[in-house]
């Protein structure tokens, strides 16, 4: 089943144009901080992700959805292997970010560092760092890559991925689209120049289905808002093919 929640930082998205058929997550959330608002959003993904059947594929507009990915996938007795593509880490916390940007701190929240109001919120067990790969991490703040480098976190290219594959694992894809360089993937709030092609993506993003053993899919997408937003849709639709119904 595909799912779309179409909301950036706890915040409605207009625009965002997922394919047919999928089914809508938008519950009223309350008046709050974004942190607040993201945790009264993401349980219900969590327990979408874990009353589906089937391989549950998610749209959504940041990379916090992750948090509620994961946490659907535990209630269903499975440890996943996270291979998250983004140009960007996500792995800062209150300590180290620059930008104070919550969209950029969800892999370091999955791991079990900074605040943990999203995972506990929907009673999300964090992952070893080794079972959170990194793709193409290439835009760094400087105290985030220095936190990424004193973790157990692998950081790979997109070209290495088939060697990252462990055996007998449940495996969970997420791409942030931002993994694709901008002049193949447009419409981006923080585009990361000189990234691998779109079709170097999907290749990796493929070889991960062709093992059979995904049992998740998310896509943090383009913001339709910006110039080249058809474009940016298309090709994540791409990325996505193996996940949609």
């Amino acid at each position: 089943m595909l799912y779309s929640v179409p909301h950036y930082m706890g915040h409605r998205l207009t625009g965002l144009e997922v394919p047919s058929p999928h089914t809508l997550i938008d519950p009223n959330l309350p008046e709050g901080t974004e942190m607040e608002r993201m945790a009264a959003l993401y349980p219900a993904v969590a327990e979408a992700v874990a009353a589906d059947a089937g391989i549950p594929s998610v749209y959504a507009g940041d990379c916090c959805v992750i948090l509620p990915v994961i946490a659907g996938l535990q209630r269903k007795g499975l440890d996943p292997v996270i291979f998250f593509f983004d140009a960007h880490g996500d792995f800062n916390t209150w300590e180290t970010t620059s930008s104070q940007f919550i969209g950029g701190m969800p892999l370091a929240m999955a791991t079990g560092r900074g605040e943990m109001t999203i995972t506990d919120a929907c009673d999300m067990q964090v992952l070893p760092d080794e079972d959170a790969i990194l793709i193409d991490g290439r835009d760094l703040d400087a105290a985030e890559a220095e936190a990424l480098d004193d973790s157990g976190v692998p950081v790979i290219d997109v070209d290495d991925v088939a060697a990252w594959i462990p055996d007998n694992r449940p495996l969970y894809v997420h791409v942030d689209v931002d993994v694709v360089d901008p002049v193949d993937l447009p419409a981006i709030n923080y585009p990361a120049p000189n990234g691998p092609s779109l079709d170097a993506v999907a290749a990796s993003v493929a070889t991960l289905a062709e093992t059979g053993r995904v049992v998740a899919y998310s896509a943090s997408t383009w913001n339709p808002s910006l110039p080249g937003a058809p474009i940016a849709a298309a090709a994540t639709n791409r990325l996505s093919a193996p996940f949609l119904p």
